[in-house]
């Protein structure tokens, strides 16, 4: 007997009579058998026709047993309800699961498969969406399906069918991701990224975003003059060719998959620096040729530069007196390492001239602490203003020299320029800061005033006319002599011992 009343499944302990008959529509129809909870939804069960035992079901056994819960008798009448396990549009559909894909279409809304896969319960929702279509959708007696199938399959076959396949469901684990299968990382969306909507084939932004704001207050009137009309159909024109335009790079960014962008991210790092910027230069062209030709024309140009590279190294070889490919490739290590010697020797110059900037910055500090120091504001009072006759330090105690034998870079310098350093109280470091730079001017230009010499090093004049004169002393330059630069000039600055 076909039974088309669905009964919610067992009530919990506690409840007294029947399960009842109310229905859950979010659920897929069970049935229990109201003795023992068995449930018997795919098998054969005994309901119980007398009307004091309403939605009633018994299992075969307990039925066997006698068994009489709650107010059922064994002598009441009953009925034997099985699945109706026959296909009738399709072999892996049975009659009870036609019957349910319908009622949850009803229920839960066309499209919504997944709700309706779990309220057949023996299907998945790509099985319910595939066979609505082909049988209801593309029947040829649409709006009903073909009634006329026939199949050739006992119940017994059937039943055994169906009976494995939901065995199958019920103990198949849920599917393992492949190895070579990367985890799923959440990256941006279209909508994240450049604002498209896939569903509407439009972005937020579109190409010539304003061209309907000169169209959506356009009205033609039956009292517009004849020129009115063609202004206006001229702007209608112009608004159409510009959704052309709109359409034409909406189209080419969709077919050049210009909006995956992590594909298109991947691409470019795999890409080496001259092949980036030979795409940058030349992607002006893509719009103007299809995708395979624009990988071809670019393709074409990278090996032009190639072999345009490859011609300059083989003149540069022949140029050095290379004629074997051999020698060409030891050439090229060779010139590899000089260029890293060649980075070497130049980050250490740069490293030696920070170290003698920062000497020279100490030597400035040290001078004008011990300036500050030796002199004091009596003497600075006294100081007489700048005149044509020499200023001398008579009446003033001379400085004590400086005990420089503990000093970093002493090791550096003769005993005489470490009598001289501790005279002039300057430390070792900085002295050598001084000598570096005078004797590169002097190899610079071929000779060296006293007063260059006071211009390049900014410290007291005194010492450094003592330490030129130290210098030509020693050979290292030679006196530049004029009337301007004597020895015997007075000097018009503060001597400082």
């Amino acid at each position: 007997m076909t039974i088309t009343h669905r009964k919610k499944p067992m009530a919990t302990a506690g409840t007294t009579g029947a399960s009842g008959s109310g229905t859950d529509d979010k659920e897929p129809p069970k049935y229990h058998c109201d003795a023992c909870s068995t449930d018997v939804t795919n098998t054969v069960r005994i309901r119980c026709a007398d009307k004091d035992c309403p939605d009633f079901d018994l299992c075969v056994t307990c039925f066997c047993s006698g068994a009489e819960p709650v107010k059922h008798k064994a002598w009441h009448d009953y009925r034997v309800v099985k699945p109706h396990s026959f296909p009738i549009f399709s072999e892996e559909w049975d009659a009870d699961e036609e019957l349910l894909l319908i009622e949850g279409a009803e229920k839960m809304g066309m499209g919504n498969w997944q709700a309706i896969a779990d309220y057949v319960g023996t299907k998945n929702k790509e099985e319910c969406e595939r066979h609505y279509l082909d049988v209801y959708v593309k029947s040829a007696y649409w709006p009903i399906p073909d009634m006329s199938v026939e199949f050739n399959i006992s119940e017994d076959e059937y039943r055994q069918r169906k009976r494995q396949r939901l065995h199958a469901m019920s103990g198949r684990p849920p599917a393992a991701p492949a190895r070579s299968q990367k985890p799923i990382t959440s990256g941006p969306t279209f909508h994240e990224i450049q604002g498209y909507m896939p569903r509407r084939y439009e972005f937020e932004t579109e190409q010539e975003n304003e061209a309907e704001t000169f169209v959506k207050d356009m009205v033609f009137s039956e009292d517009d003059t004849q020129e009115e009309i063609d202004l206006k159909v001229m702007v209608l024109d112009i608004y159409n060719s510009r959704l052309d335009k709109r359409i034409e790079k909406k189209k080419f960014l969709l077919e050049r998959g210009l909006l995956d962008y992590k594909k298109n991210q991947t691409a470019d790092k795999k890409r080496s620096r001259e092949e980036r910027e030979l795409y940058n230069r030349t992607r002006i062209f893509a719009r103007l040729q299809t995708s395979g030709d624009y990988e071809m024309f670019v393709d074409g140009l990278l090996k032009e530069q190639r072999y345009r590279d490859r011609i300059v190294q083989l003149q540069e070889w022949r140029e050095n007196g290379i004629t074997t490919l051999k020698a060409g490739e030891q050439y090229e290590r060779d010139k590899i390492q000089r260029t890293t010697n060649l980075k070497g020797l130049i980050a250490r110059e740069t490293m030696l001239a920070n170290e003698r900037n920062q000497a020279r910055n100490t030597l400035r500090a040290q001078l004008a602490m011990q300036y500050g120091r030796e002199t004091s504001p009596t003497s600075r009072a006294s100081t007489p203003k700048l005149s044509g006759t020499p200023t001398t330090a008579a009446g003033r105690k001379p400085a004590n020299p400086l005990n420089i034998k503990e000093a970093d870079g002493v090791h550096l310098l003769s005993e005489d320029e470490q009598q001289l350093c501790s005279a002039l109280r300057i430390l070792p470091r900085p002295y050598l800061v001084i000598k570096d730079t005078i004797l590169k001017e002097y190899a610079k230009h071929g000779f060296l005033r006293r007063r260059q010499a006071r211009e390049l090093i900014k410290i007291d004049v005194n010492k450094t006319s003592r330490i030129y004169d130290f210098f030509v002393e020693n050979g290292w330059i030679k006196a530049f002599k004029s009337a301007d630069n004597s020895s015997n000039q007075p000097t018009a600055s503060i001597t400082v011992s």
